[in-house]
């Protein structure tokens, strides 16, 4: 959890600014790899006659394999000290940003749902801020057009010797531009 406030005075008035922000870890699945992963099995499943519409329900129910990586996300939204930015809300958002949610213990049929929504649902590291962005806009766009918004995941790889990292610094109006909202 992160939260911090900032007073300044001018020649009028003190201007309080608060900030309140999270991180959450949760699970992606790579898109990329899981599209190379459906295109050996489509050649695999069409050489041994199976027709189109039955590999496409197939495909529709059974996700194909991919890598994943632990991804780790941040929001911080800093507005004035007159609005309330709920900590649940903001959990929320990160959360649901990701492939899936992650949990300390499951069952196995717990478990098996978690890989499934992943695997369903699976998103790059820079998707992730792209989502985020949306549901900060459509969670907290009673705040101010002036509030500022730092949104960063970053996924540790599971194949490679890198971590892939994205991160987006703006208010809520250039979030609203960029997303074509009113």
């Amino acid at each position: 959890v992160h939260a911090r406030a900032l007073a300044q005075r001018t020649s009028r008035e003190p201007i309080i600014r608060k900030s309140i922000g999270a991180e959450v870890t949760g699970m992606t699945a790579c898109p990329c790899a899981q599209n190379i992963m459906k295109d050996h099995a489509m050649m695999v499943l069409e050489s041994l006659d199976m027709e189109k519409d039955k590999i496409e329900k197939f495909f529709k129910e059974v996700p194909m394999a991919t890598h994943n990586q632990r991804g780790k996300g941040f929001l911080c939204i800093e507005t004035d000290d007159d609005q309330h930015v709920p900590l649940e809300d903001v959990i929320n958002v990160l959360k649901d940003s990701m492939s899936a949610r992650i949990y300390e213990l499951l069952k196995r049929g717990d478990e098996s749902f978690v890989v499934m929504e992943a695997h369903k649902n699976p998103r790059f590291v820079e998707d992730c801020v792209r989502v985020m962005a949306k549901k900060v806009v459509g969670t907290f766009g009673h705040l101010p057009a002036d509030a500022r918004i730092t949104i960063r995941q970053t996924n540790e790889e599971s194949i490679h010797q890198h971590d892939a990292y994205a991160e987006r610094h703006a208010t809520l109006a250039e979030l609203y531009a960029e997303l074509n909202c009113e």
